[in-house]
């Protein structure tokens, strides 16, 4: 049963209800293939398209920029407007992986969708691009921790 009030992810992207991501030039080299950029949103909150219930995750973004960085504050504005679209898990992963791709055209990206268990059930989605994955990334990724786990 859902309301009225929720706007599916295909709606608001059709719809343009999103706002524009910004974009800065990059500052590494293009022959650095040694870097990895991070970024942890830990408040991100979207609804249940079944139930219009909150569902809660930490998304964090990996990448090895080509051309263009994420300018952070178009990121937290543009994740913060997914507050009433109604959307599964792998979904919202899915469309934030391929409007990266798209937008920022990255060397190497890997994003992760850690949603805060909700029944006794938690969901952590993770997509990575096919590129070869830069040496340093195993590092971040040993040094990670989930923001989304309760226990």
């Amino acid at each position: 049963m859902t309301d009225t009030f929720i706007v599916s992810l295909d709606d608001a992207a059709r719809d343009k209800k999103l706002p524009k991501l910004e974009f800065f030039a990059s500052p590494f080299s293009v022959a650095n293939t040694n870097s990895v950029v991070k970024i942890v949103f830990p408040e991100f909150t979207c609804l249940c398209p079944k139930t219009g219930y909150p569902d809660f995750a930490s998304i964090e973004i990996y990448y090895l920029p080509a051309e263009k960085c994420v300018e952070l504050k178009s990121w937290k504005l543009y994740l913060n407007s997914f507050r009433n679209i109604g959307a599964f898990h792998e979904s919202v992963i899915n469309f934030l992986f391929n409007e990266l791709c798209a937008l920022l055209n990255p060397r190497w990206l890997r994003v992760v969708g850690d949603f805060f268990p909700r029944g006794n059930v938690n969901t952590t989605v993770v997509i990575e691009s096919p590129t070869e994955r830069p040496d340093c990334a195993q590092s971040v990724f040993e040094n990670s921790k989930s923001h989304a786990k309760s226990f």
